[in-house]
């Protein structure tokens, strides 16, 4: 189970994806539980943004939620995972933009390690978080994408009290946001807010956009442990 507030904001995304499946070449299913679990990770490590490993389960995603959120153009076997819900979560690292992406030694393979650039780990597609700031890719972030076997993912989030991080907008970019669009008032405590974090922090918005290293968008499903929509 997730917060009232957080499966009412994954069901208006879905709402979302599903409108827009034709903009996607490929879908990657994603346990709402999980998205909770990383939020509190990213609040609890400001002001830094925070890497997290994700890996897939043995399960495939349902049949019939596949179907629903299918595209015309959908590609298959485009990256490794591709068809399979995700299932565990592992932050790995934190830092600044560029810093985040590497990983602590203990993450990387030794093996392979060199060859397969800053994100050498075991994990099958990598997330990480934008604080403050709209989830869309630097290009630090789209370099680092060149070393993922699976999808990136990126989370922005609105929050205050800001701290050291005002709000920074006026990226240019596709932006996907996770519940009701945000509205600005000239007073800042009156946005709107989403929820409430373990830290405290008032969430006003939160923003999420996977891709693949290739530069192609992938469709974002929130389900549930059950492997069913929200």
């Amino acid at each position: 189970m997730v917060s009232d507030w957080l499966a009412d904001a994954v069901a208006i995304y879905n709402d979302e994806s599903h409108n827009r499946r034709e903009e996607y070449v490929a879908q990657v299913h994603f346990p709402a539980r999980i998205l909770e679990e990383i939020l509190e990770w990213a609040f609890k490590s400001l002001p830094d943004e925070i890497l997290v490993g994700l890996d897939v389960s043995k399960f495939k995603n349902l049949p019939e939620i596949e179907a629903e959120f299918r595209s015309e153009n959908q590609q298959t076997n485009l990256f490794a995972g591709q068809g399979y819900r995700i299932n565990e979560a592992m932050m790995v690292n934190r830092g600044d933009s560029f810093s985040v992406h590497h990983l602590p030694e203990e993450w990387t393979d030794e093996v392979f390690g060199n060859d397969r650039g800053p994100r050498a780990g075991r994990f099958t597609h990598w997330l990480h978080t934008h604080p403050n700031c709209p989830a869309i890719p630097s290009e630090a972030d789209a370099s680092a994408a060149q070393s993922t076997d699976g999808v990136d993912l990126i989370l922005g989030i609105e929050f205050s009290p800001e701290g050291p991080l005002p709000w920074f907008d006026g990226v240019e970019g596709e932006r996907r946001v996770i519940g009701e669009k945000k509205s600005w008032f000239s007073r800042k405590d009156k946005r709107k807010v989403l929820g409430i974090a373990p830290t405290g922090h008032r969430i006003h918005s939160l923003e999420l956009i996977a891709f693949h290293k290739a530069g192609l968008g992938v469709n974002v499903v929130f389900v549930n442990d059950d492997g069913i929509a929200y």
